[in-house]
């Protein structure tokens, strides 16, 4: 097996885990509130927590699916920005990192 079928497999196993806890919070969120009116006050407290939860597993949904996207068409390990390679050491940590470390840097910076 290449790295990049590993890495493939990986990140699919990744993205079935995930899609099942978002699918599970998502059902959580749509359950009915309490008719005790404290109770709604703590569940929709609960709710903002999960909704955010929901949110970031949607977004390393997106990111996973971005890098299988990459490993299909064999750019995985480019970064998009300045088209060098992505330090492996950086792939292995962060395998859906779609910039190397410096445009990663430059990027951060330029947000703050």
């Amino acid at each position: 097996m290449t790295s990049h079928q590993s890495i493939a497999l990986a990140l699919r196993a990744r993205l079935e885990a995930l899609t099942h806890r978002v699918d599970d919070l998502e059902a959580e969120l749509r359950q009915p509130l309490d008719a005790d009116f404290e109770e709604q006050a703590v569940d929709l407290q609960d709710d903002e927590a999960i909704a955010a939860l929901e949110n970031a597993g949607r977004g390393e949904i997106a990111r996973i699916r971005a890098a299988l996207a990459r490993l299909d068409d064999w750019t995985y390990g480019t970064c998009v920005t300045c088209g060098d390679s992505i330090a492996p050491a950086r792939l292995a940590a962060v395998p859906t990192a779609m910039q190397c470390a410096g445009c990663a840097g430059a990027t951060k910076s330029h947000r703050a």
